[in-house]
């Protein structure tokens, strides 16, 4: 590879600039400079091109901003083979900005029972359990399918092969759910909305999977979750009875939500 022969200006030049793209979603540079805990007169220079920051200084820009040191290089936007895709600032302020900063209060923390009419077998329902959890300023959602649920769909029933993990987006009524079984072998989207309850703890949907329309049994249905919270005494019942069910044997308020006797549109 033929070594960089940008000179030290033009290096300034497009650090300013690449600082200015990241910028962008910022309503204040005052308030930019402050979360990033530089001098708002030294940050000027640097997006002014006057000026590089100090290696720790550019680590924390990085860091703040999910890019490498690549933008001393080249344009920001071109940055992002390697990069986690929501953060590339081609997403950051689409995708990104509904799945950063989910509010604990829309959707706590903890663990959650789902249920739902199988794909599969259509007159039966699948319940189950997820776990959400937060890191940084991402929300995360993590679950298994049930070891009967993969025999019928031919797959393998060991617990990596069952796993699924999910990133929860913050949407303008409610919130959406993209997960995916390890190797992204297949993924569904999930739509939640919180519903009217005596403890404020259910949410009703729809999931979608992503398969062919060739492909038989359905490709979307009602979806509830419901709050179970963190103590294990709660959460231990639930897995038990996780697994299939008929419409009668749903949970009562699951099963008003879930409306068996109406198709879904």
């Amino acid at each position: 590879m033929a070594p960089n022969t940008q000179s030290p200006a033009q290096l300034r030049n497009m650090f300013g600039l690449n600082l200015r793209t990241l910028a962008t979603g910022y309503d204040s540079i005052s308030d930019l400079a402050r979360q990033l805990g530089i001098n708002r007169t030294q940050f000027n220079r640097y997006l002014s091109g006057e000026s590089f920051p100090r290696p720790d200084v550019l680590s924390r820009i990085c860091l703040f901003f999910g890019v490498d040191a690549r933008v001393l290089l080249q344009p920001v936007d071109e940055i992002g083979s390697n990069q986690d895709p929501i953060a590339n600032p081609f997403l950051r302020d689409f995708v990104g900005s509904g799945a950063r900063d989910v509010p604990e209060e829309l959707f706590p923390a903890g663990f959650y029972r789902f249920s739902r009419r199988s794909f599969v077998t259509e007159d039966l329902y699948i319940v189950g359990l997820v776990h959400v959890r937060r890191d940084a300023s991402n929300t995360y959602l993590r679950g298994f399918e049930t070891k009967k649920a993969m025999k019928l769909q031919f797959l393998p029933t060991h617990a990596s092969a069952r796993e699924f993990r999910g990133l929860v987006m913050q949407q303008e009524d409610g919130l959406s759910i993209l997960a995916s079984r390890k190797n992204a072998m297949t993924s569904s989207f999930n739509y939640l909305s919180r519903v009217a309850s005596f403890d404020n703890n259910f949410w009703l949907g729809y999931v979608t999977r992503t398969v062919p329309e060739s492909v038989g049994g359905l490709r979307a249905t009602r979806l509830v979750y419901e709050y179970l919270g963190t103590a294990m005494t709660d959460v231990l019942p639930a897995a038990r009875s996780a697994g299939f069910c008929t419409s009668d044997e749903l949970l009562p308020y699951h099963r008003r939500l879930l409306r068996p006797g109406e198709a879904f549109t």
